[in-house]
């Protein structure tokens, strides 16, 4: 199905337009996506688009965005991102393509508590009975508390956003006594402060804007669990797409504990004239001890005791909320801050303890292991998200999934199959209740990664082992870090393995600075590391997915071991087992997938520009032995592959030295 030729010119032109205004050069592979997108949206069908760093695809994505003739969302995973979009490429764009009579209005839209709440701020913060405290909080937390309070009354002075990205350096902690979530919050009509509220100025400003850009998160809340968080839009632009099953199970993911009953139990004394909330607290007891006899982990069957447990604390919920006034004072209970937060916290026990207490087949339910500081909790998630994408955004909706990490295996089937798209629609002509069509394109990479970079295999060493890494594997690191003269990213499957590394190699290479994750915050690390060609920098799954260090400080990523989930992880287990009694191949579909997208994610931290060379070091030999060391290296940017360590130190000796004269 070809695209009008009108709608790829209108694309092509303003393309070309707006590169040319930024002072950019044309790109084959960000024309070929553009005109997709472009097509995508007038025809209606879902698209995959792979476009490898460096291709351009924001302005891709954003160009037939202004041009298509009804609002469109795109979602992010990371601030970065969304910093980027709003403060860097979306302004330019706008700018460049100025006086051709589009809709350029464009807006940024989080979730209520990434905005200061002046009724909070200014009316104070409900302590455990729900009595509203102005009071600064004592000890270490007043001061910071007080200087976001000062620089939130500036924002509604000179009609800032509130955002907490632009907020004071804080802690969570911090940032919770001046905000509230979307259950706390009493709407603006209620509201004293309503008028100047950060959120629904924001949301105001989304009601009128073409573009609205949000995070991965508020879609998914919005669109999977119809909780009205967006202005209708007609099509949604995912990026970072790889992100996205992550983000929407994490945003259907609940926790409880006896804690969080017995503080909503508390809470509702004041409001409650029964004995309702002394039955709420009776129950958080009886769910601790339920909880102190289970065993942590997966239940395949909920332990009668704790089932019973849950059933109580649900059913005390319920009771208690039924016991909450319905006016207060003459007033509507929802204007009384207190009331309604106390009532909220008995709606989040209530929701929480009945769909864990029905335990369906649909969600997971598993008890983490608690500690001093962090008590035991229980969690539940949903099994699979494709089936809540599908029926709730994509039968709905135009979505475009874009990543530099699509092709699994050298295919799209697998991510297609996670987001809720079948592989047999794929290319399918009409689109119907029942068939959603899609397309995958891979519109390639400016970058030359055969002639970039070297994928070493240590096929040599041992296979990974339980007690993590052994003298074999340090020997191998230390031997490739001395080549290189530091300018080394390490990444690990645990943080007790990169500190384990680290402590080796500041031992056996003292001349070179080693740095590890926990060291100090992951900003100042990412800045000393760029700073100084001589520094090795080694931490777990932050640093796989969300560091970018173009140049010659980076020459050489290790990976220490094929990132598998974890055999004991709850979800990916359950996950696992469900694609198995289902007739696949959990291992496959599951783990093998999970580890591919974190490979690619890893070994993309390379070559982030034209010009960048270096090794992706893989301690792991499975990825040269094992039948799916394929599928592997198939979602993999196609590198010069060898096994040969010989070959790889020359090679890494030969780029430091270089990088050294120049």
């Amino acid at each position: 199905m070809a695209a009008p030729e009108s709608d790829a010119s209108a694309v092509d032109a303003l393309l070309a337009a707006a590169v040319e205004a930024l002072g950019g050069s044309e790109r084959t592979g960000q024309i070929r996506m553009a005109e997709a997108v472009g097509q995508a949206l007038a025809d209606q069908d879902h698209l995959l688009v792979q476009a490898g760093t460096g291709t351009g695809k924001s302005l891709a994505y954003l160009v037939p965005s202004l041009l298509h003739d009804q609002r469109v969302v795109v979602a992010t995973a990371t601030l970065a991102l969304q910093h980027q979009l709003v403060e860097r490429d979306i302004p330019r764009l706008v700018e460049a393509v100025k006086g051709r009579g589009l809709d350029t209005s464009f807006a940024v839209l989080k979730g209520r508590s990434n905005y200061a709440c002046l009724h909070r701020i200014r009316e104070g913060v409900p302590d455990d009975q729900g009595t509203l405290q102005i009071d600064v909080p004592r000890g270490e937390m007043a001061t910071k508390v007080l200087e976001l309070r000062a620089w939130a009354e500036e924002q509604a002075q000179d009609d800032g956003t509130g955002e907490r990205d632009f907020a004071p350096r804080h802690t969570d902690r911090e940032w919770r006594q001046v905000s509230v979530t979307h259950r706390d919050c009493l709407g603006a009509a209620k509201c004293p402060f309503g008028q100047e509220c950060f959120a629904e100025r924001a949301r105001e400003k989304a009601q009128k804007s073409h573009l609205i850009v949000t995070n991965h998160s508020l879609l998914a809340i919005d669109a999977i669990e119809g909780i009205p968080m967006i202005p209708d839009y007609d099509a949604v632009v995912i990026d970072e797409a790889h992100e996205l099953v992550a983000r929407v199970t994490q945003a259907a993911t609940d926790e409880l504990n006896s804690f969080d009953v017995e503080r909503a139990a508390r809470r509702s004394r004041r409001y409650v004239e029964g004995d309702e909330a002394e039955d709420l607290a009776d129950a958080a007891d009886t769910l601790k001890v339920a909880m102190i006899e289970a065993s942590p982990g997966r239940f395949e069957t909920l332990p009668a005791d704790l089932h019973d447990a849950l059933v109580l604390v649900r059913d005390a919920a319920r009771a208690a909320l039924s016991a909450y006034p319905k006016k207060q004072g003459g007033k509507d209970d929802n204007a009384d801050a207190g009331l309604q937060q106390a009532k909220g916290s008995v709606q989040d026990v209530f929701a929480i303890a009945e769909r864990m207490a029905a335990n369906t087949e649909h969600d997971v339910l598993w008890m983490s292991e608690g500690g001093d500081r962090a008590p035991s909790r229980l969690h539940v998630a949903p099994l699979q998200v494709w089936g809540p994408m599908r029926d709730k955004l994509l039968a709905e909706k135009t979505v475009v999934f874009t990543s530099a990490t699509l092709k699994l295996g050298g295919d799209f089937d697998a991510v297609a199959g996670s987001l809720g798209l079948k592989p047999g629609e794929r290319d399918a002509e009409e689109r119907t209740e029942e068939v959603l069509p899609w397309r995958g394109l891979d519109v390639g990479s400016p970058f030359d990664y055969a002639k970039q970079g070297i994928l070493y295999v240590a096929r040599h060493l041992p296979p990974p082992g339980r007690d993590g890494l052994g003298p074999a594997q340090f020997d191998e690191i230390v031997e490739l870090i001395d080549a290189a003269d530091g300018r080394t990213l390490g990444l690990f499957s645990s943080r007790r393995a990169a500190e384990a590394a680290a402590e080796v190699v500041r031992q056996r290479l003292p001349h070179l600075t080693t740095l590890a994750q926990g060291d100090a915050q992951l900003p100042e690390l990412a800045a000393q590391f760029v700073n100084d060609p001589h520094t090795v920098l080694f931490g777990t799954l932050s640093l796989w997915q969300g560091l970018d260090v173009p140049g010659d400080t980076c020459q050489l990523v290790l990976i220490d071991r094929i990132p598998f989930p974890r055999p004991d992880d709850p979800l990916m287990s359950a996950r696992q087992r469900a694609a198995d009694k289902a007739g696949g191949n959990g291992f496959m579909q599951v783990a093998a997938t999970h580890a591919a997208l974190l490979l690619a994610q890893g070994t993309g931290r390379l070559i982030r520009t034209t010009t960048d060379r270096g090794v992706v070091a893989v301690l792991d030999p499975r990825l040269a032995t094992a039948r799916y060391g394929g599928f592997l290296k198939a979602s993999l940017p196609p590198m010069w592959p060898t096994t040969d360590p010989g070959i790889v130190r020359q090679a890494l000796k030969r780029l430091s030295e270089t990088a050294g004269a120049g």
